[in-house]
């Protein structure tokens, strides 16, 4: 009697459970600046199409600091099925009340993450407060090398005695082109990534330096297998949003997005 009064209790608490509870886990999702040639309703028409319900979205796409837009644009995508789960990436600066703009767009969006690249330091000071006044997440994006944010253990210092809503957005294509392991970076970063760029590259030396191509998913150097592996291992919620920065791809983004989506099928299952 006891075990079947258990079992009922779980059928009673899942049914009970939100709809999106049965989302969580990795998820894949379109970073629209792969459909960065498109109009917005052409955008929400493609992720319909191709089965996509995350999107992460671009200034292109909509205007963060126009509440009609705003409200118009949620409508929309609402009425798709569609959620877009976060925005960036977004220059946050030494203005707080310019970054709280930010803010309150994404609170109006439902987001509870923005993806940033701050070209200053300092920023962080005032970005901390805002994400602890909002209780939205923010997490930080890589570019090559070279960029502020292109060494991983730059970031970790810089994040490593703030808030922990303060993360990472982990560009797989660009943290191998730095010369890094995505796995490893993934490990390295302790539970603070918040968001995946699914993006490939190809690496191969150039003048005594180094060159990265886009590829199709799973086609360059990227560990995105052993990515994958670990963010299973390791219980991860969060998107892994498709993106290229090929100018070649994005004029044809459905074979890049329907690619990039096989292989995050294949792997995840």
């Amino acid at each position: 009697m006891k075990t079947l009064i258990r079992h009922l209790l779980v059928i009673v608490t899942l049914a009970l459970l939100p709809a999106h509870a049965a989302e969580e886990g990795i998820q894949f999702g379109i970073q629209t600046w792969t459909l960065r040639n498109l109009k917005f309703d052409q955008v929400v028409e493609f992720a319909v199409k191709h089965g996509v319900k995350n999107l992460e979205l671009i200034p292109n796409h909509i205007n963060a600091a126009d509440p009609k837009e705003v409200a118009e644009k949620k409508a929309i995508l609402e009425k798709n099925g569609l959620q877009a789960y976060t925005f960036g990436v977004a220059q946050m600066g030494l203005d707080k009340e310019k970054n709280r703009q930010l803010f309150e767009f994404a609170k109006k969006m439902g987001m509870k993450l923005i993806i940033i690249e701050p070209s200053d330091y300092k920023s962080f000071d005032n970005i901390e407060e805002l994400v602890k006044e909002y209780d939205i997440k923010v997490a930080v994006h890589n570019h090559g090398i070279r960029s502020p944010y292109g060494n991983p253990a730059v970031l970790k210092n810089l994040l490593q005695h703030r808030d922990r809503r303060l993360g990472v957005c982990l560009d797989a294509g660009w943290i191998t082109a730095a010369g890094f392991d995505a796995a490893k970076v993934f490990r390295d970063h302790d539970g603070r990534v918040y968001d995946i760029h699914l993006k490939d590259k190809k690496v191969e030396p150039a003048l005594g330096d180094t060159a990265s191509t886009d590829t199709q998913i799973g086609q360059g150097n990227a560990n995105l297998k052993g990515l994958i592996a670990e963010l299973k291992k390791s219980n991860w919620h969060g998107v892994m949003a498709a993106e290229t920065d090929s100018p070649i791809f994005a004029q044809q983004p459905a074979e890049f997005v329907d690619t990039a989506k096989a292989f995050f099928e294949a792997q995840t299952k």
